[in-house]
């Protein structure tokens, strides 16, 4: 028998670029790859890259460098190594990725990565092969299923993509350009894919998409459906038992999904919905469509039908003509909001998005004071949400045994890390959780009730909800 090939693959960026890399994974599985956790002993190292920010595309150019030293001492001893590049620098930069890094042997952008064999293939034959055109063919109709035992050892919390793309051209992203106009995927395709997942022992799902709840799929009638008539035909799969979705836009919140909020328990209360900026100047800049009071309704729309709902967002400072009284509208926005976490970043400008033509520049000392004054009140209002946790008794999924002996971590319905001390048996249970203390981000308490005894391997569904 042929012995397996080694792959390993190493991810940049969001969430979407993590679920690209496992079907990637199980793209290639047919063709007797199995994944490895070094790059020392692979036969195929794939770089999935991410676009976003300036740094990361470096990163990976750094990251090229050294596989290609690591190519070369393969190749003294004998063995062949291919190096592939994929995701959003892929699309961005493949002609430039060849140049700067001929060792590369394919580079493929993230809407043909169901063509890895073939053009693998034509690596070997041809010495290097680039795919980065949109296809007219849905990807997802193409990529091979992961197998049962594959889907069990990736834990109880999965990503699922239905939606890909953005129409918005925010003029700081690159995102309409690397991943095309939105499509969303047909909610039967999506069920299909849930219901795998759920049989073989997920318990936790997050929908993902660059736009995610502009979602318009087909559904089984024929109609458009929105985001929130599809968690709500999720929520009635057996097994599954919390909803999550990434990444939101304020102009996309509809009726439909503050409803979901209000009437479906497994929806957890956790919304992820970036601004970018408090100053309605800078977000006409940016090409975002809404005002910071447009933002600040949509709060108040969510938390109208549940008062326990929290938020997290992205800012962006040092915009191009950002004035310190832009950024204090910023600080003013996130006082009144109140986050339990927050992604911040200095502007970064990327080639060919118009904001990277704006000539009123922001000193990077000043971006640098900006962003740390930001942080310091993001910081300190996620301390607080953390801290208010210490005295009550809260709901956790289990994932997963902890880094200390006996301890078994799982997530709130916030993502916070909760770890007590219990057995093994409890992964895959949600169960209540009283919090003593905390430690950084993370929760510490113990199980409020009595640890459950363990049942009957019969089903690959971990019950206890």
């Amino acid at each position: 028998m042929t012995p397996p090939r080694k792959l390993h693959i190493k991810s940049y960026g969001c969430q979407m670029n993590v679920y690209d890399a496992q079907r990637m994974v199980d793209t290639l599985a047919p063709e007797g790859f199995v994944e490895t956790s070094s790059t020392e002993d692979a036969d195929l190292v794939i770089l999935n890259t991410c676009h976003i920010r300036e740094k990361a595309s470096e990163k990976v150019y750094s990251e090229l460098g050294r596989l290609r030293v690591a190519k070369d001492e393969a190749a003294r001893r004998g063995r062949t190594m291919q190096i592939a590049v994929a995701g959003c620098v892929a699309q961005a930069e493949g002609e430039e990725i060849v140049r700067r890094a001929p060792a590369v042997d394919v580079v493929v952008g993230p809407q043909s990565y169901h063509h890895l064999p073939e053009l693998l293939k034509r690596a070997d034959h041809d010495g290097r092969a680039i795919e980065t055109e949109f296809p007219a063919a849905d990807k997802f109709g193409f990529l091979a299923q992961p197998k049962p035992e594959t889907i069990r050892a990736r834990g109880i919390s999965a990503f699922v993509t239905v939606q890909e793309g953005c129409d918005k051209f925010c003029t700081f992203c690159v995102v309409p350009y690397t991943r095309g106009a939105e499509v969303s995927r047909p909610v039967a395709k999506i069920v299909d894919d849930v219901k795998r997942l759920a049989d073989n022992g997920v318990r936790e799902l997050t929908l993902i998409g660059q736009n995610v709840n502009a979602y318009h799929g087909e559904g089984p009638d024929g109609q458009s459906w929105p985001l929130g008539k599809l968690l709500e035909h999720l929520a009635q799969i057996p097994g599954i038992a919390r909803l999550r979705y990434s990444t939101s836009h304020p102009r996309d919140v509809d009726d439909s999904l503050i409803a979901a909020h209000r009437d479906l328990p497994g929806l957890m209360p956790f919304v992820h919905l970036p601004v970018q900026s408090g100053s309605d100047r800078i977000l006409a800049a940016m090409n975002r469509k809404h005002t910071a009071d447009d933002y600040r309704k949509v709060i108040d729309r969510f938390r109208a039908v549940r008062q326990d709902i929290a938020f997290s967002s992205d800012f962006i400072v040092g915009f191009p003509g950002e004035t310190e009284q832009d950024f204090c509208a910023t600080l003013a926005l996130v006082t009144q909001i109140g986050y339990a976490a927050a992604y911040s970043f200095k502007y970064s400008a990327r080639p060919g998005t118009p904001a990277a033509d704006m000539q009123e520049t922001v000193s990077l000392v000043e971006m640098d004071q900006r962003l740390e004054r930001l942080q310091e009140l993001i910081d300190a209002q996620q301390s607080a949400f953390n801290k208010a946790a210490i005295g009550t008794t809260v709901d956790v999924l289990f994932e997963r045994e902890a880094r200390n002996a006996g301890q078994i971590v799982g997530r709130t319905a916030y993502l916070q890390p909760a770890h007590v001390m219990a057995s093994p048996t409890i992964i895959g249970k949600i169960l209540p959780v009283r919090i003593d203390s905390l430690e950084r981000y993370s929760l510490l308490g113990e199980l409020a009730t009595p640890e459950p005894a363990q049942r009957p391997a019969l089903s690959p569904i971990a019950t206890g909800a």
